[in-house]
Order: structure tokens, then sequence, then C-alpha cells
């Protein structure tokens, strides 16, 4: 007796086969969905005791709008998916040249926290103790400044890695998943400066 073979078509004709998504990308999601609860957490909290403080200083006595650290964060989410597509299309300079620049933009911004940080401690004297205000503060902003410690810290090692050539086109999924969580990261900082520097002043 011979076996009859089913000729049934399981996809149509011309129609592209479905494939899983990336395990990268789907774990990176799951993390910056986790993150994402984390954030907001805080920005409610912070919301909730905004005006609270018995005693100063107040947001609108010592904030300033960080502007500068602001547009170099933002512009950084261009430089890096400049470096990812570069790498996509085999182009490792293009790729240097944008995790470069993405670095750079990072670290500014870092500085610029760091230095509104000493201003707000040397000249004002809000600590992180000093009311309502100055716990929030430090601690949403703060919160935010890991976040970006641990992108740049993940970027510099995409970056060395990619000065000695051992980063080529295969690996551009995985500085795809690395650019998501640096997206992340600005998107919320949009979120902490409209809360912190427009709202709460």
């Amino acid at each position: 007796m011979s076996q009859t073979t089913s000729t049934i078509p399981i996809t149509a004709s011309g129609e592209p086969v479905w494939e899983l998504p990336s395990r990268g990308v789907v774990g990176m999601a799951c993390l910056i969905i986790a993150e994402a609860a984390i954030f907001i957490i805080f920005v409610v909290a912070y919301i909730f005791y905004m005006g609270k403080s018995l005693s100063g200083p107040t947001p609108q006595q010592v904030l300033e709008l960080p502007i500068f650290g602001t547009i170099c964060l933002l512009s950084s989410s261009f430089t890096v998916h400049y470096a990812v597509s570069a790498l996509r299309k085999d182009n490792l300079r293009g790729c240097i040249l944008g995790l470069g620049s993405t670095v750079l933009l990072g670290a500014i911004f870092l500085a610029t926290t760091a230095q509104e940080w000493y201003h707000l401690i040397h000249d004002h004297g809000l600590t992180i103790t000093t009311n309502l205000f100055g716990t929030t503060y430090y601690s949403l902003v703060g919160l935010h400044a890991t976040h970006v410690v641990v992108g740049l810290i993940m970027l510099t090692l995409a970056f060395g890695l990619a000065l000695r050539g051992n980063v080529h086109e295969a690996h551009s999924e995985k500085l795809e998943v690395l650019s998501l969580y640096w997206h992340f990261v600005d998107a919320v900082w949009v979120v902490v400066f409209l809360v912190v520097y427009v709202i709460g002043r």
C-alpha cells in the first residue's frame, strides 16, 4: 500500500513566512515595561508630594530649566539610530561615529546633571533629607541618571568593540536592542523634564 502525501499548501503563494520576533527585542521590551512601572511610581510620588514641603528651598527658588542637557540627551536618540542604520549597511565607520556621538552626548547630559546637583547642594543646601521636595527630586532624577549611566556603560563597550573591528553587520540586531533601551531612557527624561522642571515649578 502506497502512502499519499498531503498537497494542501500551508501558506499562500507569495506571502512571507511569519517568524517569531527576536528574543532580544522581546526581552528588552519586557525590561522596559518593568522599568516603566518603576518610573511611574516615582513620578506619581513626586506629583503627590508636590508643594507639600514644610520648609524651603522650593522648586521655584532653586530649579532652572536644563535646556542644554536636554537637547544633548534627546539628540543622542538620533545618533544611536544612525549607528544602528549604518551597521545594517555594514558601514562600520558610520556606526563608530554614531556610537561615539551618542556616548559623548550622554556624558554631557550626566555632566550637566552633576553640575546642577552641586549647585543645589553647595549653593542652596538642598539634599535628599532637606524636605519632601529634596527627597522626591533626588529620587526621581537620580533614578533616571542611574539608567543613563547603565546605558552609557553598554554603549561605551559597544563603541570600544566597534573601534577594534569586532562589530559587523550580523550584530546589528543586538545593537538595535541596546538602542531600544537608550530610546526608553530618552523618553523617560521627557516625562521627568515636564513633571519636575515645567509643571513642578
